[in-house]
């Protein structure tokens, strides 16, 4: 007897989750035409892997080339150690391979993080797509599912629906399916213009799942400083960030790239301390304070003995000429702007008290942080309690033949490839397991 697999979402988890249960199913076919599984992969878009195609600014960072899997896992906030069967399963070794395999050549870059050689992230979607096709999963398009419920029974949750072994979906266009199971990989609520709008969390719900508290990660920062506009564009290699919370009981720290934006600070730094910092309330009202160490490869006692070598040096140079040499110009101005100095002030009439308070701006520049960047949240923090999904198949305890794959349970990881491998990992892991359930 055939069955029916229903896939709810057709983003990076969905579309991997889709081939593994195909390839699976396929597997337990006989030489008899009904017997096997059918896939079916439903998308509220007109396309699929809306957010994929977006992500590393259109060239797709597919995952990482940390391989470790005990290292790549240090990159997760939030999920870390349920991830670890699923990473062991599929790593970001295995990604490459599979992509690879299907026609799309991979690059590491410096940063670790890997894209397709052609920096485009159609060449993804398309090598998923073409083997969706080639395995026969039915694919539905513009198909908004509103309805997902337990065959026996209409109640929410509760031991009918705990019960389940059949599930009755329904779209907006009135089409009904039914199903003997459903793996929910409809994403987070970030970026809802690519489809992800939470409509999952409700499904899980329906079920008797906990939804833990929501809120975006890997965003930019926005600051209340009235000369941050003048930095605009201004980038670092590496910088240290150190970030309080608004009572000063909480500080998290991270070092890496960061550039000043019109409105604040962003960059792969910021949005690894955005993940971290993901449920701290914070506005004009309760400002974060952010410090900023320009130079975190040097301690204070070697860059001031560096800075005043330098002084002796140009002493005839003007302040803002001097800091030129070890700032960006920009940057400079502010820092003479922030001191209420002449600018036109010689290096060698600067007095010790305007000495110290440079070095300090230098290693500890502070900014208050008094809201997320709009438009730079890529993840959603929270989602689908843990404890309730089966960590080495992605089942849920609560409710046989459903299953959750991808940001729709309470799993992110930092900038770098880290959430689309979460995703691919989870994915095939619950597609395999779906089919393997069917085949049993």
């Amino acid at each position: 007897m055939k069955r029916t697999i229903a896939i709810l979402g057709g983003g990076a988890a969905g579309m991997m989750a889709a081939v593994a249960a195909a390839e699976e199913g396929a597997k337990s076919r006989s030489a008899e035409e009904e017997n096997g599984t059918d896939v079916l992969l439903f998308e509220k878009n007109t396309y699929l892997g809306a957010k994929v195609l977006i992500s590393g600014g259109g060239r797709c960072n597919v995952t990482t080339g940390i391989f470790d899997v005990r290292k790549l896992l240090e990159n997760y906030p939030r999920g870390a150690k349920f991830l670890m069967s699923a990473m062991f399963r599929f790593p970001p070794e295995k990604v490459k391979e599979w992509f690879e395999s299907h026609g799309v050549p991979l690059k590491i870059e410096e940063d670790l993080r890997i894209f397709p050689v052609s920096n485009n992230g159609k060449d993804v979607v398309g090598a998923l797509e073409n083997e969706l096709r080639r395995l026969g999963v039915q694919i539905f398009t513009n198909a908004n599912v509103i309805e997902l419920v337990s065959m026996k029974g209409d109640s929410a949750g509760g031991e009918q629906a705990a019960s389940a072994q059949k599930f009755l979906l329904k779209l907006k266009d009135e089409r009904t399916f039914e199903t003997d199971a459903v793996i929910i990989t409809t994403g987070g609520n970030a970026y809802r213009h690519t489809g992800s709008t939470g409509d999952g969390y409700a499904f899980a719900k329906y079920f008797g799942h906990t939804v833990t508290p929501l809120s975006p990660s890997l965003n930019s920062f926005v600051v209340s400083d009235q000369w941050i506009k003048s930095l605009a564009g201004v980038s670092f290699e590496k910088t240290e960030l150190r970030l309080k919370s608004f009572d000063g009981e909480r500080e998290y720290k991270r070092t890496g790239p960061g550039v000043f934006t019109h409105h604040g600070v962003s960059g792969p730094a910021v949005f690894a301390m955005s993940a971290a910092a993901s449920f701290e309330t914070y506005d004009r009202n309760k400002p974060m304070e952010l410090s900023v160490n320009f130079f975190p490869d040097e301690n204070a006692e070697t860059l001031k003995k560096r800075f005043m070598d330098m002084a002796d040096k140009n002493g005839k140079k003007f302040l803002v000429n001097f800091l030129d040499m070890f700032l960006p110009k920009s940057l400079c101005g502010v820092f003479v702007e922030i001191l209420k100095a002449d600018s036109e002030l010689s290096v060698g009439k600067m007095d010790r008290e305007i000495r110290e308070k440079i070095l300090d701006l230098m290693q500890n520049f502070k900014l208050s942080v008094v809201g997320r960047g709009a438009g730079d949240e890529f993840v959603t923090a929270g989602g689908v309690l843990l404890d309730e999904v089966n960590t080495n198949t992605m089942e849920s305890k609560i409710c046989p033949g459903l299953y959750f794959a991808g940001e729709i349970l309470d799993i992110d990881g930092f900038t770098g490839g880290f959430n689309l491998q979460a995703s691919w990992a989870t994915g095939r892991l619950a597609g395999e397991n779906a089919a393997k359930q069917m085949n049993e």
